[in-house]
């Protein structure tokens, strides 16, 4: 069990900081956050494939697959344009919308059973989430995108659940890069950038934390249940505030600490009421 939590702390502190290199990308050296998503994708399935077993690569087959990556290719990148308008946490907060879009898609198509606690919850989660974005005063075109964002991934968190018992983590993992990379090469195209040193680093920084955060994921699921494991995916919260403050001296305001309680309430209780 100690080491699925290693893991997954790994793996939640991975995924902030590619957000945080692409953020660097985008404001920084004035890179399309399309083009850095495309890279994204490009470089993690390059550095992943060698690890796929060649009977995991019929995943392809599956149409589900195809519609997952292109979940993947809107969300992030919906997540890269948020994260070069807004500060890092915000964003990583509000993308955590998914998870409630995949609850009522789960009561909907999936027939689980509604829990009144697990519900309010929610609500609690949604409510820090209205906190953050300032719903109706001054709300920002950057906290479209993140909303944007976390609905694709609550789209693709309930799809997940449904292929997790048709393939191997391996080829879902590479088919989601695979795909979400083809799908986004035409925009990639258009905003194809000069490159340095420095820009090449961030790229691959970008692209190898996304897949690595993914991949120790994968790991720590294999080895511990998720229920046991959801509270930790809201560590991705104070990695994102951790490397704000770091990388762009930005701290949330009051308003967004406030937020950030009622989100972090909402998560562990749900985990909490999972066990």
């Amino acid at each position: 069990m100690w080491r699925a939590i290693f893991f997954m702390l790994i793996g939640m502190m991975l995924i902030p900081a590619g957000d945080a290199a692409s953020k660097l990308l985008s404001n920084d050296h004035g890179f399309q956050p399309y083009f850095i998503a495309w890279a994204r994708f490009a470089l993690g399935s390059l550095l992943f494939l060698p690890f796929v077993p060649r009977s995991c690569l019929k995943v392809f087959r599956n149409p589900l697959a195809w519609i997952r990556g292109a979940l993947l290719a809107v969300g992030i990148s919906s997540i890269t344009v948020a994260v070069s308008l807004e500060g890092l946490v915000d964003v990583i907060a509000v993308f955590f919308v998914g998870p409630i879009v995949s609850y009522i898609l789960a009561v909907i198509f999936l027939k689980e059973a509604i829990s009144i606690q697990r519900t309010a919850l929610l609500m609690i989660g949604f409510f820090g989430i209205l906190i953050i974005t300032r719903a109706g005063f001054g709300f920002s075109i950057g906290f479209v995108f993140a909303l944007l964002a976390g609905t694709a991934y609550g789209v693709f968190l309930t799809l997940s659940r449904i292929t997790a018992h048709q393939e191997e983590p391996q080829g879902l993992l590479i088919s989601q890069m695979v795909i979400a990379a083809v799908i986004t090469t035409p925009l990639a195209l258009l905003h194809w950038p000069s490159q340095n040193l420095e820009t090449l680093g961030l790229l691959t920084v970008s692209g190898a934390s996304s897949m690595l955060g993914n991949l120790f994921l994968i790991l720590a699921y294999a080895r511990a249940p998720a229920t046991r494991l959801a509270p930790f995916i809201y560590f991705q919260l104070i990695s994102a505030l951790f490397l704000g403050w770091i990388l762009f001296d930005t701290i949330p305001d009051g308003w967004g600490l406030l937020g950030l309680g009622f989100l972090l309430i909402s998560g562990f209780g749900s985990a909490f009421l999972r066990r």
